[in-house]
């Protein structure tokens, strides 16, 4: 009994040595530790697990960008409903159980959002209880003691993300807490107090942004999302929706930063996708991978009745979807949606 206390003392002893040892040094803003203290201290945290494959971690600070009318909301409410689930989006990786999601929605009201989750107002997608989606109470005047709306909702978010025990937290949009993100001031400010809610709270946030009028021959770069430098530095990935040239439903998901992973989804290696409504649920449908240049605009495209005139020809002659996409430069799938138009 004696040797067990004595065991125990000694553990206290080296436990309250080693706080000694790690104890913060006053040196203003920073903190300063050994480096073995900071592994040793990250030993005990879990290894964050894939929420949508390789572009979003946990414990993360994520930015979907994308021209207006691509579909940020509709994929940004498949990934909520896909980790209120614990389930995955079919293509895409997911690790870990199911989470409770709060959507902050600032672009629909509650009509819209129904006519996209049901068929035609009737037979209504089920979400998860843990799924919350929350609206701008617009009956609330601005309490003297805020500055500016941002400044309030950014007070709110903790208390409503601690009430509904929410590990995940998806905005959409940005410009809508800011019309003048563009600006450095209003870009540091946002991303500096959505930083801190991450990791006061242990809490991973996608926040949906759009980007500027671009010129949609060149590839998307990270200089296409508004307020580009400012909001990149504060993110610790980034990802976004392109328009395919080859067919109004299809869009491509292109990687743009990283912290967690190597560069995956760039360029040569982009994740096709077709928007569809398969009865009551709008979503993003996995198609493939494909090279980004395939689906830029160019200024020697020919019409689309040429297009469809070769496209039956190559079909006449046994060509596959693939051999026809490598001859035509399109891909795969973007030959077996015209196909399917064409009923051919």
């Amino acid at each position: 009994m004696l040797s067990k206390k004595i065991d125990l003392i000694k553990k206290d002893i080296y436990i309250h040595q080693q706080k000694l040892n790690s104890k913060t040094l006053e040196t203003g803003c920073l903190i300063v530790k050994e480096a073995n203290t900071w592994v040793d201290e990250a030993k005990n945290r879990p290894i964050p697990n894939m929420l949508f494959s390789e572009l979003w971690y946990e414990n993360e600070v994520c930015i979907l960008f994308s021209d207006t009318n691509l579909g940020k909301s509709i994929l940004a409410v498949q990934i909520a409903d896909s980790l209120s689930q614990g389930k995955r989006i079919h293509g895409f990786k997911l690790e870990g159980s199911a989470r409770k999601v709060l959507y902050l929605d600032f672009e629909l009201s509650d009509k819209q959002f129904e006519n996209r989750y049901s068929d035609n107002f009737k037979n209504h997608y089920q979400f998860s209880p843990g799924f919350f989606r929350a609206e701008l109470n617009t009956d609330l005047g601005l309490p003297n003691q805020y500055k500016n709306f941002e400044e309030y909702l950014c007070n709110t978010l903790p208390e409503s993300i601690s009430k509904h025990k929410a590990s995940i937290l998806i905005v959409d949009n940005l410009t809508f807490l800011s019309g003048e993100n563009e600006k450095a001031k209003d870009a540091l400010v946002l991303m500096k107090t959505l930083k801190k809610i991450s990791r006061t709270s242990g809490v991973s946030i996608l926040v949906l942004a759009h980007t500027p009028k671009r010129d949609e021959s060149k590839p998307i770069t990270k200089n296409d999302l508004a307020g580009s430098k400012m909001l990149m530095n504060f993110c610790d990935s980034c990802f976004t929706i392109g328009k395919s040239s080859q067919d109004m439903a299809l869009r491509y998901i292109k990687q743009i930063k990283q912290r967690n992973t190597e560069h995956i989804y760039d360029s040569d290696n982009i994740v096709l996708c077709s928007i569809n409504k398969e009865t009551n649920f709008l979503k993003f449908c996995y198609e493939g991978f494909d090279f980004e240049k395939n689906h830029l605009q160019t200024n020697n495209k020919i019409s689309s009745d040429q297009i469809d005139n070769q496209i039956k020809m190559l079909v006449a002659e046994g060509f596959t979807n693939d051999k026809i996409g490598s001859r035509l430069g399109y891909s795969e799938a973007g030959i077996r949606k015209r196909r399917k138009k064409l009923e051919i």
